[in-house]
């Protein structure tokens, strides 16, 4: 409890100093919130239209004075209106976080269940056949950009297949779990394409460490089947690196999907994030980078929290 206390302490901190920097750093991008919206008509304003419109979105004040502005209202909840939306900006994000948490986790969930057992089958044959060709595609996986591979996949299935993924709409698992699940099987396997190559590496290296230690030979002495050696003695402690690369990772899946959703044109937060910068929404580009960098927080203390239930050894509060 005085670990978890002493974290959630930071939180404040850390986010202040995110604050800081995506709210100075949009307002280095040349043009504005009037002329992104107006554009070439932006031109035919008057001064005094200008003027008008700057106080009603908040720019006609020094930058110091908008910060404060934003953070007194951000400490009361209120992370502004989007002018492109013309709604809060929390309505807007919690309208598109569901599709691009679903999408994280569907990523997550298949490079873990590819990425884990194709570790363990490379560490328990190493330097065999086996271990050579998952190493190889371990290495073709990392360094593939994701844009080429959902490139691929969709030429494969159109060209060779005749089939088009749904793209453009999303439909909530509750709604139809069927439909959901075919729009966004595909761009899953686009953004955890390159996380199951290092969950695989990483896998195989901590096995490997994990394999070679006494209490594993021990075992093995006693008689315990190799199978049960592997999965139930070794794997748990070779996990630690992969909670960790886990906990790091889905925090850019969250805040980097926007490639694949520009892609395969899903409505979700990085595309939103995107968009908002093009359009110079300011409020709506704070409140997104925000909201992505707290839950990155949240992930890595959960992803911290589990090391003690994985490995018992482990105490968090000592110093």
């Amino acid at each position: 409890m005085n670990y978890l206390a002493r974290r959630l302490l930071t939180f404040p901190l850390i986010l202040l100093g995110v604050s800081l920097l995506v709210f100075f750093s949009i307002r280095m991008i040349p043009g504005d919130a009037i002329t992104a919206m107006l554009g070439t008509e932006a031109g035919l304003l008057t001064p005094v239209q200008r003027q008008a419109l700057a106080a009603y979105f908040g720019i006609d004040q020094p930058v110091v004075v908008q910060y404060g502005r934003w953070l007194a209202g951000l400490l009361q909840g209120d992370l502004g209106i989007s002018v492109t939306y013309g709604k809060p900006v929390l309505t807007v994000i919690l309208e598109r976080f569901p599709l691009t948490l679903e999408l994280a986790l569907l990523a997550m969930v298949i490079a873990l269940g590819i990425g884990v057992p194709a570790g363990v089958l490379a560490a328990t044959n190493n330097e065999r056949s086996t271990d050579v060709v998952v190493r190889i595609l371990a290495m073709l996986g990392q360094s593939t950009p994701g844009f080429v591979v959902g490139l691929v996949i969709i030429y494969v299935l159109s060209v060779y297949f005749g089939f088009v993924p749904a793209m453009g709409s999303f439909t909530p698992l509750w709604t139809d779990p069927l439909a959901n699940l075919g729009q966004l099987i595909f761009p899953a396997v686009t953004l955890g394409f390159a996380f199951a190559a290092s969950v695989t590496r990483i896998s195989r290296s901590a096995m490997l460490d994990v394999l070679s230690d006494d209490y594993i030979r021990t075992a093995r002495a006693k008689g315990v089947p190799g199978r049960s050696v592997v999965w139930h003695h070794a794997l748990p402690n070779a996990l630690i690196p992969v909670v960790t690369l886990s906990g790091v990772e889905f925090g850019y899946l969250l805040g980097g999907a926007v490639i694949v959703e520009q892609i395969f044109a899903l409505p979700g937060l990085g595309r939103l994030t995107l968009d908002a910068i093009g359009q110079r929404d300011y409020a709506l580009v704070q409140g997104c980078v925000l909201f992505v960098a707290f839950n990155f927080l949240i992930v890595n203390l959960l992803v911290d929290l589990a090391y003690a239930a994985l490995d018992p050894r482990i105490r968090l509060g000592a110093r």
